[in-house]
């Protein structure tokens, strides 16, 4: 098929910036007939880790007894690498012990890649946290290795010795104590986020008001934080450590720079419970003491006073706040929860924008919200299909006077083509569902997101989910190659299988033209500019392959992007490849 844009040289409007996340032995081992199990501590570390590791040291066993753990789903070693380790340790009654534990760092099979010697004395009753370095010297071909700490098995013979809060971390970004993996977060650099939203939307909700997810369990030195259990089967109903805090994602906003679009929980919880209104008070004064927590003064509030003692005086940057997270499951509750948490949250905070989570106007809320969150879980076809889902979009409710452009924004918190199959999109990947994004998938998100930028006076801020994951990288095409201008051209057909999107950069002064062609045959493209003075040529970034691959672990470069030059001019001709995401750049004025 071939068609014909031709462009306005006047932008229609700016493009926001924020426009484009078992058992209590398991993974533990005892070494050579030690005795380890988990106990409620006498005395605890503290009030919110009442556990401890007992491990009983055997008699008449010669060599190095202790115990290890395997990691969560392994550990990977580089040589060379630094990493920081540290446990809290007591002897539960006095002895004559004084000697070393050895810590170390080794394959499955024995092979030490590092280690280090820490002295404990019999007399330490109490609990003290021993840091240190552990530098490995080979990397390993596996992941399958282990963190081990042993004893001389003579010298410790019948010692009982007690751990807890034992950590073990590779160098992190930007060197930030209890920080995020370096590759990740290079990862997410590279995808140049504007925003990030946290704490994520099940994850805030919990399965019951009392695994919610609280900020005050996360906003704490890590002896002091609360594990917790979503209770969500999908999750294996695991205790989830709170190591990463409410401080540690505000920090990595900043490390990254991204915007923070913080949730707060709003009174339901994913089994179905919504709390009554007249209870609603005590998690009101919780959501505002997690906003002052972020940008709270220190000398007036007190959550606000517990980030400085972390560390922090300075409050963080913060425009957006949502309430609650998929409403639309407790749609009718959310009328009076959303009602007394959005006039008690503004009155708090009138420099900050609210998001609601309902379906947009269904229900109708009071107040109005200025800002909707829409999650959108689809096929492939479907969202090559609902690329002009905004252009028209309008309330099936008109409570006041409606116009196309009622001042209202939206974010595309959620989006993902996860299934070809529409009838069953969260079955089996036997009945539709996709392991791994593919092409295909990429194309039809591509396609609708197209959309969002040709909306983008009203939508503000849109993320792909889950955010690390997306092996096939179309959402890294449009968030790095974004202008800041949308310029009006040629609409696409809204049953077609070709799609566009072009936007300027003003200082640059860069035309970048996105194509997506979902068809599984090459597309046609002529595109018709008013400008002046065009470039003769300009690069064209190429992503394409077979509709049904993917990227995978096992093969994570089959599908990669290509650079080419292309030629440009006031009136140009482009082949975008069958099933296919494309930047045109080249300059124009």
């Amino acid at each position: 098929m071939a068609v014909t844009v031709t462009v306005n040289a006047a932008a229609s409007h700016e493009i926001p910036s924020t426009l484009c996340t078992a058992a209590s032995l398991t993974g533990w081992q005892a070494l050579n007939g030690a005795t380890i199990r988990v106990i409620r501590e006498s005395t605890p570390v503290s009030s919110r880790l009442p556990n401890a590791l007992q491990v009983v040291f055997p008699r008449g066993r010669p060599g190095a007894a202790g115990f290890a753990n395997t990691g969560y789903a392994g550990i990977k070693i580089t040589s060379g690498t630094t990493y920081k380790a540290s446990f809290y340790y007591r002897f539960p009654n006095r002895s004559n012990f004084n000697g070393n534990l050895t810590v170390r760092l080794q394959t499955a099979n024995g092979q030490v890649l590092a280690t280090a010697n820490v002295p404990v004395s019999g007399s330490q009753t109490t609990w003290n946290q021993v840091t240190f370095d552990l530098v490995a010297t080979a990397t390993p071909s596996s992941t399958s290795n282990l963190f081990s700490i042993t004893a001389d098995g003579a010298q410790a013979a019948g010692q009982t010795i007690h751990f807890t809060m034992l950590s073990l971390f590779p160098p992190t970004f930007k060197n930030r104590a209890n920080g995020m993996r370096v590759d990740l977060a290079e990862a997410l650099v590279e995808l140049a986020p504007s925003f990030f939203r946290f704490p994520g939307g099940n994850n805030l909700e919990g399965q019951t008001v009392e695994r919610r997810w609280q900020w005050n369990a996360t906003a704490r030195w890590s002896i002091d934080r609360e594990a917790r259990s979503n209770g969500r089967l999908d999750l294996c109903q695991h205790r989830l450590p709170s190591g990463l805090g409410l401080l540690e994602y505000l920090y990595w906003c900043e490390d990254i720079n991204a915007e923070p679009i913080m949730g707060v929980w709003a009174g339901y919880a994913l089994g179905g419970t919504s709390v009554p209104e007249n209870q609603l008070g005590p998690y009101i004064q919780q959501a505002i003491d997690q906003i002052n927590f972020a940008i709270g003064d220190p000398d007036k509030s007190a959550p606000a006073a517990l980030r400085r003692s972390l560390g922090r005086t300075e409050p963080f940057a913060m425009r957006f706040v949502e309430i609650g997270n998929e409403d639309w499951f407790a749609s009718e509750s959310y009328i009076y929860r959303w009602k007394h948490f959005a006039n008690a949250l503004q009155a708090e905070f009138p420099q900050l924008s609210f998001i609601a989570t309902t379906r947009p106007y269904d229900p109708v809320l009071t107040p109005r919200p200025t800002h909707y969150d829409v999650h959108v879980y689809q096929t492939p076809t479907w969202f090559a299909q609902n690329s002009f889902y905004y252009d028209s979009f309008q309330p099936p409710y008109r409570p006041f006077p409606f116009t196309q452009r009622n001042g209202t924004k939206y974010f595309e918190g959620e989006y993902a083509a996860i299934s070809t199959n529409p009838n069953d999109l969260f079955g089996s990947p036997a009945n539709g569902r996709l392991v791994y994004p593919t092409m295909q998938s990429a194309a039809g998100e591509a396609a609708f997101m197209t959309g969002l930028e040709r909306n983008s006076d009203i939508v503000f801020a849109a993320a792909y989910a889950p955010l690390i994951g997306h092996a096939t990288r179309n959402q890294w095409f449009f968030s790095v190659y974004r202008g800041d201008e949308y310029l009006p051209s040629t609409l696409p057909s809204r049953t077609g299988t070709q799609f566009w999107s072009v936007v300027r950069k003003k200082s640059t002064r860069e035309i970048i033209i996105k194509t997506v062609n979902v068809a599984p045959s090459a597309g046609q493209f002529t595109f018709v500019l008013p400008f002046n003075n065009v470039a003769s040529t300009g690069t064209a970034y190429i992503l394409s392959g077979g509709g049904t691959s993917s990227n995978t672990p096992s093969n994570p470069n089959a599908i990669v992007p290509r650079t080419v030059t292309i030629p440009t001019g006031k009136r140009f001709d482009f082949t975008a490849p069958g099933v296919s995401v494309c930047i045109l750049i080249f300059e124009a004025y």
